[in-house]
């Protein structure tokens, strides 16, 4: 005996739906982990290595100069590192041009020490060696062509070495960074949202005291006559 059409469709809405499941409330925390270390790791994976080298300076004042005047000419050497003269006179033997060279070159003094410190950038170890003993030396002859009126030169302390290992992350420290940042934003996210519906606090609050003989049972009120 086969079943009528009516029949089918009122077993098939009788039949229980599968309810699907909820994720569980911290879902952000891992999901987020993991791209924080994919992106890390794609990061260290696919960007070149910086490599840095850095050559060192000397301001010494002459004879006759107050030896501090040579800390106040550092200072102002320094700043001279970045300038169109300096990275022009350097750029032959940097083997850069100009605006590539401004990008790739910077300088640090000191407060307390009339150091220079020179430090080239470059994707290739060997010519950020390069570029930094290339500038410190641009730096150095301009200062010989002022030292009569200064009373400060400038001698080259050290050369820059060729780097050994690069300053960029690597791919295992990529991943572990972008770990933890995305670990720290999934927290932030599980602080910062909000509660799923339903859930709620109740508290009981005792109801008004009866006064006057008010909301006393009868049975209370005939033994109070």
């Amino acid at each position: 005996m086969t079943d009528s059409p009516e029949q089918r469709r009122h077993v098939l809405r009788r039949r229980p739906r599968t309810a699907v499941p909820r994720p569980p409330r911290w879902w952000p925390l891992p999901a987020l982990v993991l791209l924080g270390a994919a992106s890390g790791l794609s990061y260290g994976l696919l960007t070149a290595p910086r490599y840095e080298a850095t050559s060192y300076a000397m301001a010494v004042a002459q004879e006759e100069t107050d030896p501090s005047a040579a800390l106040g000419y550092a200072q102002s050497f320094g700043r001279l590192v970045t300038s169109d003269a300096t990275l022009s006179y350097a750029q032959g033997a940097a083997g850069e041009p100009v605006r590539e060279l401004r990008s790739r070159v910077r300088s640090e003094t000191s407060p307390d020490s009339p150091m220079i410190a020179v430090t080239g950038t470059s994707t290739q170890p060997r010519r950020a060696a390069d570029i930094a003993n290339a500038v410190i030396e641009a730096v150095v002859v301009s200062s010989e062509h002022v030292s009569e009126d200064t009373g400060v030169k400038l001698i080259e302390f050290t050369h820059a070495m060729t780097p050994d290992q690069p300053v960029s992350p690597s791919a295992p420290l990529g991943t572990a960074v972008g770990a933890a940042a995305g670990g720290l934003l999934g927290g932030l996210v599980l602080l910062v949202r909000p509660r799923r519906a339903g859930w709620s606090v109740s508290a009981q609050v005792p109801g008004p005291t009866a006064s006057g003989g008010q909301g006393v049972p009868a049975g209370d009120r005939e033994l109070a006559r």
